[in-house]
């Protein structure tokens, strides 16, 4: 990025490099806190369970990780896993379930599923307050309502707008621009930044690169969220501006262990 506040490293260049996993480890401190109070209170601990169908090996390093985060944050966690082969009515017999488990605050259903599952129809399924990836149609209208809050808001987006705001940097009557209209970050990121009072302008795939590269060189905060690697340059990025970018797109490197590198959508050097 070309701006920061407390949470950040100046490089070289002079631009600043938002230290993310320093506010990362705040926000999980804030977070076990808050689920320890909630025990000590209520004699309650928040629960979360993950619904994985197959055996996808990224699934299923997502899945670990997540575990692993509500561990380190005093979160139980239940993780319901299903065989590649389990029926669209089984996957919402599980969902159902799991609704009306009262010891289960939230529920998360690993994506993708398997073709012959239809995802709209499971994250339909799942009841809007236990929603927690807010995926539901109910929850993504909410977000986009003025005076309406959802149960809860896409985790990507809700982190990029962490950022912004542990970094001091505030939205409002800045021009955003967000790269990629997906219904995960893209959508979602700029119904919060308007929310925040930003001026967005959404560009994506089947933008004109020149369209996309005048609208970036005029924009405060940019906010990359494709799946091309590279594709937005450092020098559309005008002085002074934010980026954010959370692409994460695997690109051969036989130097590597794992025998690839990850790499963003705003080309970094």
């Amino acid at each position: 990025t070309r701006s920061g506040g407390e949470m950040s490293k100046r490089k070289a260049d002079g631009a600043v490099l938002i230290d993310g996993k320093s506010i990362a480890a705040e926000v999980r401190l804030e977070a076990k806190e808050r689920a320890e109070q909630a025990h000590a209170q209520w004699g309650v601990r928040p629960g979360v369970a993950v619904v994985i169908v197959g055996d996808r090996k990224d699934s299923q390093t997502y899945v670990r990780n997540k575990q692993k985060a509500c561990e380190e944050c005093a979160i139980a966690s239940t993780k319901k896993e299903m065989p590649a082969d389990s029926t669209q009515e089984q996957v919402l017999e599980v969902v159902r379930a799991l609704n009306a488990d009262k010891s289960v605050h939230a529920i998360l259903v690993q994506l993708p599923m398997p073709k012959h599952i239809s995802e709209n129809e499971v994250l339909g399924a799942i009841s809007p307050e236990k929603d927690v990836d807010g995926f539901h149609p109910l929850n993504v209208g909410m977000l986009a309502m003025r005076g309406r809050e959802a149960y809860a808001e896409p985790c990507t987006p809700k982190g990029v707008m962490e950022l912004l705001k542990r970094t001091g940097q505030d939205p409002s009557g800045k021009k955003a621009v967000v790269v990629g209209r997906s219904n995960v970050v893209g959508t979602p990121m700029a119904l919060m930044l308007i929310r925040a009072d930003a001026t967005v302008q959404v560009v994506h795939s089947k933008t004109p690169l020149s369209d996309m590269e005048a609208s970036i060189r005029d924009a405060d905060i940019v906010v990359a969220a494709v799946g091309v690697p590279g594709l937005v340059k450092g020098e559309w990025i005008k002085e002074g501006a934010t980026v954010i970018d959370v692409g994460i797109n695997p690109i051969p490197d036989p130097s590597k262990k794992a025998g690839y590198r990850l790499l963003g959508g705003v080309d970094f050097e």
